[in-house]
């Protein structure tokens, strides 16, 4: 019985399990063994040869992946924000490779990745799916691409192809320490109060994994689920927006309805309608920031921004600049909001933030 047989077996038995307390334990073991079996799957499929288009280098500040059904304006999408001519037609799987595109945005080159449209059942081989969510590994942030006149159920189909390859949109990975070790058995510690996890479970999913030295401190508050991707590994954590096409086909009220959902945006790619909104979203999504550099007794340049990720100490602005200035490094001096004073003497951890100007003092 292969890896696809063993996994259907196990999700019938799962939906013949009744859902409550007593049966938590035993359906979090299934999910445990499904978990293991998509890993080998994939690891298998891993092996093959890459699909023709799909080896596209990464380029620019970020990368911005554009995922979703056929024909759902992909490919209308990135015609429109670059300078690049991808195939657009009302008829399926008229795009049948990635196509990047360079797009500026705030000083910032961003790769916007158009890739082919993706059916139910990717994550399983079928189509050319599974090379598409594989690609989508790669991104810094998914644009989940969706008609607003055609079914909801199209978000929820995407969303399990993409959780099946291991992707989690919108959430953080857990706060749990996991290491295997070559001894000592199994040590399993909680400093925070669980409502579902427990040490039973954390022994039987590691046994059931064949691992029986490790471990195991969970800082917060977790879920079943979240102690399986630990184990399981080769989790992808990317934020996600949802961008619902075509609104103007639908009526106001529909649009009201789908703008208030978690993550989302609603335009018209062909009538230009929300189109600067879904732009400036995108950048804050990707969490990038600006800042300027100046010589001593010159203005910034404004013209020209380093292009940092959110969080980016002096440290990684000097290495942007050239990876040679940390050796001659003395001091910063920083104006900005990220500065108590301006300037404000700062060191290589000083954390910017975005507009900041940054003066390096050498030694």
């Amino acid at each position: 019985m292969g890896a696809l047989e063993k996994i259907a077996e196990i999700e019938r038995e799962m939906a013949r399990t009744q859902k409550n307390k007593a049966t938590e334990f035993h359906l979090g073991l299934l999910k445990g063994k499904i978990a293991r079996l998509r890993a080998e799957l994939l690891e298998v499929k891993a092996s093959g040869p890459k699909g023709e288009g799909f080896d596209v280098k990464r380029s620019g500040d970020a990368r911005v992946a554009l995922i979703g059904f056929p024909s759902v304006g992909k490919s209308t999408l990135l015609s429109t924000m670059t300078d690049t001519e991808s195939a657009v037609s009302s008829v399926d799987f008229t795009t049948l490779a990635a196509t990047p595109g360079r797009w500026e945005y705030n000083g910032a080159v961003i790769q916007l990745l158009d890739l082919p449209g993706i059916l139910e059942g990717a994550s399983q081989g079928i189509g050319r799916g599974k090379q598409v969510v594989s690609t989508a590994r790669t991104a810094d942030l998914i644009v989940m691409m969706l008609d607003a006149t055609k079914s909801h159920l199209q978000r929820p189909l995407l969303e399990k192809e993409l959780e099946t390859v291991g992707i989690r949109l919108n959430k953080r990975p857990p706060n749990i320490y996991f290491k295997i070790k070559t001894g000592g058995g199994i040590s399993y510690n909680a400093i925070v109060k669980q409502s579902m996890l427990n040490e039973k479970f954390v022994y039987n999913l590691l046994h059931q994994y064949r691992i029986f030295n490790a471990e195991v401190l969970v800082r917060e508050d977790v879920t079943l689920d979240d102690f399986i991707d630990v184990v399981v590994g080769g989790r992808i954590h990317l934020p996600c927006l949802y961008v619902y096409n075509k609104i103007d086909a639908i009526t106001i009220e529909e649009i009201d309805k789908i703008a208030r959902e978690d993550h989302t945006i609603v335009v018209s790619i062909e009538k230009d309608l929300n189109m600067d909104t879904l732009k400036h979203t995108i950048w804050e999504y990707l969490n990038l920031l600006r800042v300027y550099t100046k010589r001593h007794g010159e203005f910034p340049d404004f013209s020209e921004g380093l292009i940092l990720r959110t969080g980016a100490t002096v440290e990684d602005a000097c290495r942007a600049i050239h990876k040679t200035l940390l050796d001659s490094f003395k001091y910063a001096l920083v104006w900005g909001k990220s500065a108590k004073h301006n300037p404000q003497r700062a060191g290589l951890t000083h954390a910017l933030s975005n507009d900041d100007v940054i003066e390096i003092v050498r030694k």
